[in-house]
């Protein structure tokens, strides 16, 4: 395939450093079949390269300054403060991943060489992988454990040499993860300061925990209302617990969960065009089964990237793993995929949410925005559009719509809290599990995935946090705004900007 014109040397630095993010999430296949390299020297040289030459200047547009900053900021703190390839496994893992080229960016030939380049990679990245990780905490180790066995997904036995030492690579980090899982340190816990740092450094601002924890509690409030007053619509007679437990319990079998995503997909596309709330509404969105070195979350959305050629997007989900128990398999099809949910579902990974989002950032005006993304924003716009479909009267003001919103909402506030907890020491992975069966109704490998997702990914309370600064933007712009305000006025400026740091959301209100 043609590669793009090349990066400048402040934005190369930036990639090498995050090689998955920007072969993946920008589209910058030069990447491909390369491994980052993770151990503590290549680490150490990739964090001096930082920031280009020493005669660099400034990028002209402030914000996009700004951006840049902020990312090579938190690529230091990640990194280089906190060392966190020397912690978590999950970096690795992600390195190794090659689900990557199961997208339609390039023909299957040169997809196929460049996933063989890459699994060739695997022994040298796995020898960097047991060198950095020496300071695997317990529970981590045991967290990221499924995730690595399922990178034995992407290998074929009857695949040669190359396949043959994959594998064998893939052993001797199974084996040194097992060996921190059994024997590593007893705590997981980043500490709050850490967590704060790692949040703020990626934002372009200054976290304060305390203050996002006591307004997360008072959203915990809000929503636990609204789910109940919207069950008691639904029937006035029961109890909402009673009502939401029969609303789970409707769910498609787990053979027919792919094809009705499928109807849903073509609904909320057609209905968030009809409402013109994103600037773009070329959607176009295949549903398949998650990989399984994915498999971190119930779905996932993964569109055609700001530098690759156009092609559809795919809604990737969790089916009930092979091995569960009928009772297992009953539990997160009730609690994930149940009818009630599911729309909301797709709105958030499709329409108005993540396929409409990435659609804006292949038309994103600069190198800078089309290739660095702030998570918390990404996550924070999908999460924000569950309730603007809600506020916008999707399927008629049906209360099961206000059921979804609010019961995935009170997921994704549940953890902000557990991740808050988990990193100051205040709470255990069984605490965290008992947390999400409490507020969430989450039982069996849900609520457990949702408390071990809480130490390898400690920003996953990113959702709650995005949101929060896209209703605050939202609140600034129609008092800046007055009579002008309108919805499809403030997207098309919100998404504008990219994917841009929670901190700088204030430059849409600026130029909008």
């Amino acid at each position: 395939m043609t590669f793009p014109d090349p990066f400048d040397a402040r934005l190369r630095a930036i990639c090498d450093l995050q090689v998955p993010t920007a072969r993946e999430g920008a589209g910058r296949h030069e990447y491909d079949g390369v491994l980052q390299d993770l151990s503590p020297d290549g680490v150490r040289r990739g964090l001096a390269a930082l920031g280009g030459p020493a005669d660099a200047r400034p990028y002209p547009d402030p914000h996009d300054e700004a951006h840049a900053s902020a990312v090579e900021d938190a690529l230091r703190v990640r990194f280089g403060e906190l060392e966190l390839h020397r912690v978590n496994p999950l970096w690795h893992i992600e390195n190794l991943d090659l689900s990557g080229y199961d997208r339609e960016y390039a023909p299957d030939a040169e997809r196929a060489a460049a996933r063989l380049t890459h699994l060739r990679g695997w022994p040298s990245a796995v020898d960097a992988a047991v060198e950095a990780l020496d300071r695997v905490p317990a529970p981590l180790a045991g967290a990221t454990l499924p995730l690595a066995r399922g990178l034995a997904a992407f290998l074929d036995p009857r695949g040669g040499p190359v396949h043959a030492a994959a594998g064998q690579a893939l052993d001797r980090l199974l084996g040194h993860l097992e060996q921190a899982a059994a024997s590593g340190p007893a705590s997981g816990a980043l500490g709050e300061g850490a967590l704060a740092r790692l949040l703020g450094s990626a934002e372009a601002c200054e976290v304060d925990l305390g203050g996002l924890a006591a307004r997360a509690a008072a959203e915990r409030d809000r929503l636990v209302v609204l789910r109940d007053e919207s069950l008691r619509r639904i029937d006035s007679r029961a109890e909402p617990s009673e009502t939401l437990r029969r609303l789970q319990a409707d769910h498609p079998a787990a053979d027919e969960v792919l094809d009705s995503f499928e109807e849903l997909v073509k609904e909320v596309v057609a209905w968030a065009a009809d409402h013109r709330l994103t600037p773009y509404d070329d959607v176009e969105v295949r549903v398949r089964p998650m990989p399984a070195s994915q498999r971190r979350a119930l779905a996932g959305l993964s569109g055609a990237a700001p530098y690759e050629p156009d092609a559809p997007g795919h809604f990737n989900v969790s089916l009930p793993d092979t091995g569960w128990s009928a009772t297992e398999a009953e539990q997160w099809l009730a609690t994930g995929f149940n009818r009630t949910a599911m729309p909301n579902m797709a709105i958030h990974e499709v329409a108005p949410g993540h396929a409409s989002h990435f659609r804006a950032l292949r038309r994103a005006g600069s190198d800078v925005r089309r290739t660095l993304h702030s998570e918390a924003f990404i996550e924070g716009w999908a999460h924000y559009c569950e309730e603007l479909a809600l506020e916008e009267g999707f399927r008629g003001g049906d209360a099961r719509v206000a059921v979804a919103v609010a019961v995935d909402a009170l997921r994704r506030v549940t953890r902000f809290a557990c991740a808050i907890g988990l990193h100051s020491g205040e709470m255990t992975v069984a605490d965290a599990a008992a947390r999400f069966t409490e507020d969430v109704s989450l039982a069996g490998p849900a609520a457990q995935q949702e408390a071990r997702r809480g130490l390898f990914d400690p920003t996953y309370g990113r959702y709650t946090w995005g949101k929060f600064a896209v209703v605050d933007a939202r609140r600034r712009a129609r008092e800046q705004w007055g009579g002008g305000f309108s919805l499809p006025r403030f997207h098309a400026a919100l998404l504008g900007l990219g994917a841009p740091p929670l901190g700088l959301l204030d430059t849409a209100l600026e130029r909008g």
